[in-house]
């Protein structure tokens, strides 16, 4: 009983921290720095709670958690790119690469290197990895269904490459400084995300 009764309290936390950082992750998406045109923009910390749920509860939990924050990103904020776009497989381009697998990517990346001992470590490498993993979507997208707004570029792929690189650059910068210094007062491993010392 008494085991039952724990991992209900785990099972509890986990959707508990996972409703919150979700909330805390698209509160952030709207403090931003710059907004382009046709959508990408450089957030505060925006993609830090999805990427620390990834190396808290594993790579399962953390995808779990990105396609949701995906999603609500798409409903929130990203209605209105469906206008630009014709056609259900542009309609099908749009959703998986610049929402669900974009930001499927944060949780992915941050559950990518727990095996490391050093947790700043760790989760700086994780954010840059799901920063970059994010940016391959977006260029994707970029190439396949806005390659028509690359008016003055030699080719689409320039356009695709350094229009996604112009917001997910900073982007990522900002994550990784995020979860490292996170990273150096708490420990996301604990339940109760105390650091202790070593004996």
């Amino acid at each position: 009983m008494a085991n039952e009764k724990g991992s209900s309290i785990n099972a509890t936390r986990k959707l508990c921290e996972t409703a919150i950082m979700l909330a805390l992750a698209t509160a952030l998406s709207y403090v931003s720095f710059s907004n382009l045109p046709m959508g990408g923009s450089v957030t505060l910390f925006s993609q830090v709670p999805i990427i620390i749920i990834g190396y808290r509860y594993g790579w399962k939990w953390g995808i779990s958690t990105g396609v949701l924050y995906g999603i609500l990103q798409m409903l929130l904020q990203g209605l209105g790119n469906f206008a630009y776009v014709k056609g259900i497989v542009a309609y099908l381009i749009l959703i998986l690469a610049d929402y669900v697998l974009a930001f499927m990517a944060l949780g992915l990346g941050g559950a990518m290197f727990t095996k490391l001992k050093n947790q700043p470590l760790a989760l700086g490498i994780g954010a840059f990895a799901a920063s970059l993993l994010r940016y391959i979507c977006h260029f994707v997208s970029g190439v396949t269904i806005w390659g028509e707004y690359a008016d003055g570029w030699k080719s689409v792929w320039a356009y695709s490459a350094s229009y996604n690189a112009s917001y997910m650059i900073p982007e990522a910068i900002i994550s990784v400084v995020g979860v490292v210094l996170l990273a150096l007062v708490l420990d996301f491993k604990a339940a109760d995300l105390k650091k202790r010392k070593k004996s």
